[in-house]
């Protein structure tokens, strides 16, 4: 599981078209469906803190894990311009350790995908698991083997002011391992130069079937698959679900 290392500096320059406010509408809506509407939330896999931060403006107390230091000092310095009280832990997800339960873990823009093998992403569940409240959610989302497919081995490339990337894919379908090679050029100062930042990624796909024997291996609760931003069933054509498994073990205390 690589961490973003050079590219963390410039992560949110070539993010920026995702719709995070859109997509923390449809989180934190899951959320209070599920009986979250305040208390500790873990944001796992955070990256630069921009989710994390727009759950802690929803009113969620957050705690956010990466084990890229480097993405983790971007969310630090959102944290300071925001001053909102958001702890950072810089961890492995398939190893991370906390000081207590929480009422929820989310994470989000596919950073499950990055966990490779099955073995591993059973121990994410197992920790998960360990450390929500009775009762707790977990709430993921992942992109599918679907999208990689229509991905397949393609070049993209953008050309921007600022800077400029080149997206070299290749998708290994019999093992559903999308390896993507990032080249990234982006603009220093007023002198016409370039920075080059380049890195390797690889993310699996899982079939909704591995997900769920995964949870149920490590003792959750499987909840629901939903077609990306909708309540609706994954379709054979959807490029991201979202998966909602709940804490099972612990005993609830009597109210």
């Amino acid at each position: 599981m690589e961490a973003y290392s050079g590219f963390a500096e410039v992560y949110d320059l070539f993010m920026d078209n995702v719709p995070y406010g859109e997509w923390c509408r449809y989180l934190t809506g899951l959320l209070r469906d599920f009986g979250v509407e305040e208390g500790l939330v873990l944001d796992l896999g955070c990256g630069t803190g921009t989710m994390t931060e727009l759950l802690a403006g929803a009113g969620y107390d957050m705690i956010g894990v990466d084990n890229s230091e480097e993405m983790l000092e971007m969310a630090a310095a959102k944290r300071e311009a925001s001053g909102r009280d958001i702890l950072y832990l810089c961890q492995d997800m398939r190893e991370f350790e906390l000081y207590g339960t929480v009422r929820a873990v989310v994470s989000v823009c596919d950073s499950l995908n990055y966990i490779l093998d099955t073995e591993d992403l059973t121990q994410v569940f197992r920790l998960v698991n360990n450390y929500l409240d009775p009762g707790g959610v977990f709430i993921f989302d992942l992109n599918t083997d679907y999208k990689y497919s229509q991905m397949g081995d393609e070049t993209i490339a953008e050309n921007r002011e600022d800077g400029s990337f080149i997206w070299d894919n290749y998708y290994h379908r019999e093992e559903r391992i999308n390896e993507y090679d990032l080249a990234l050029f982006v603009r220093e100062g007023g002198d016409g130069l370039y920075r080059k930042y380049e890195e390797t990624h690889y993310q699996r796909a899982y079939l909704p079937e591995e997900i769920r024997r995964a949870g149920e291996e490590a003792g959750m609760e499987f909840v629901a698959f939903y077609d990306a931003f909708t309540k609706n069933s994954p379709r054979p054509d959807s490029e991201r679900i979202y998966a909602v498994f709940r804490e099972k073990g612990k005993k609830r205390e009597e109210q």
